[in-house]
Formats: structure tokens, C-alpha cells, sequence
């Protein structure tokens, strides 16, 4: 039964990477076009500033593919999870959606806001405590341990 569960897991993760390499040439695709567009048939050699926030966009969508597809890449292949590329597409991906924010109500912005000081706290803490860049199970050490090591 066990090594059915990592059979599936594998073939799970493997028609993850599948799907998100489409979506990524799709946007890249979306992307291409939509530069050429702004480019050329709008107003020649000159981008609005709506255009440009749109671009910027698929820009970091395109970024946070990317993130996730090394993400699900280094799982595979030595079983450990990036912590800190994990909270940064977090933090591209909430960058993202205030480039992309039209308007918003007070509520919102300061829970947008609450997210950023969260990430960017959960950042400096991991990055400060001197984690290893990956957890993996066999590369977890005790708060001793890591203070042994210094």
C-alpha cells in the first residue's frame, strides 16, 4: 500500500509540473501578444499606464509559475520543500495583486496590508534564525543542535 501512495503521489506531482508548464506557455504566449498589441497597434512605441499594469501582471504571474514549478521539481527529486521560495511567490503573488488593484474598501487594504507585514516578518525570521535553505525529514535539527553548529 505504501509504495502505491508514492506511486500516485509521484504521478500527482509529475501531472502538476505537466499542467503548469501549458499555463506557463499560455500566459508567456498572452503575454508576448499582449506587449505586441501595446506596442504596435494601440499607440505605436508607447505603453499606457493601464497597459502597463496589465503586463506587469502576467509579468510576476509568469515569475510565480516559475517559482512553483522549481518548487514542485525540487520535491521530486530530493523530497524537501523550499521554505523561503515557498513565502516568496507569496509575497510576488500579493505584490502581484496590488499592482493589479483597482480599488479597494479600508478593509481591505489593511488586511492586504496585514499579509505583507506577515510574509515579509515570516521572511526575515526564517532567514534570520539560519535555516537551512530546504527542509527536508532528514535535514530538520533541533534549536540545539543548530546552536551547537555555530
Amino acid at each position: 500500500m505504501h509504495h502505491f501512495v508514492e506511486w500516485f503521489e509521484r504521478f500527482t506531482y509529475l501531472v502538476l509540473i505537466v499542467f503548469l508548464v501549458v499555463v506557463l506557455l499560455f500566459t508567456l504566449l498572452e503575454l508576448g501578444w499582449l506587449t505586441f498589441i501595446g506596442l504596435f497597434e494601440v499607440t505605436p512605441l508607447r505603453l499606457e499606464s493601464p497597459e502597463l499594469f496589465e503586463l506587469f501582471g502576467y509579468f510576476l504571474l509568469v515569475l510565480i509559475g516559475l517559482e512553483l514549478l522549481e518548487t514542485i521539481k525540487a520535491y521530486l527529486e530530493r523530497r524537501e520543500f523550499h521554505v523561503e521560495i515557498i513565502i516568496l511567490v507569496a509575497i510576488i503573488a500579493i505584490a502581484r495583486k496590488v499592482i493589479l488593484l483597482g480599488s479597494a474598501t479600508p478593509g481591505e487594504l489593511i488586511g492586504i496590508a496585514l499579509i505583507i507585514i506577515a510574509l515579509c516578518g515570516g521572511y526575515y525570521l526564517l532567514r534570520r534564525a539560519g535555516l537551512p535553505y530546504s527542509l527536508s525529514p532528514d535535514n530538520r535539527m533541533s534549536s540545539s543542535e543548530r546552536r551547537e553548529e555555530l
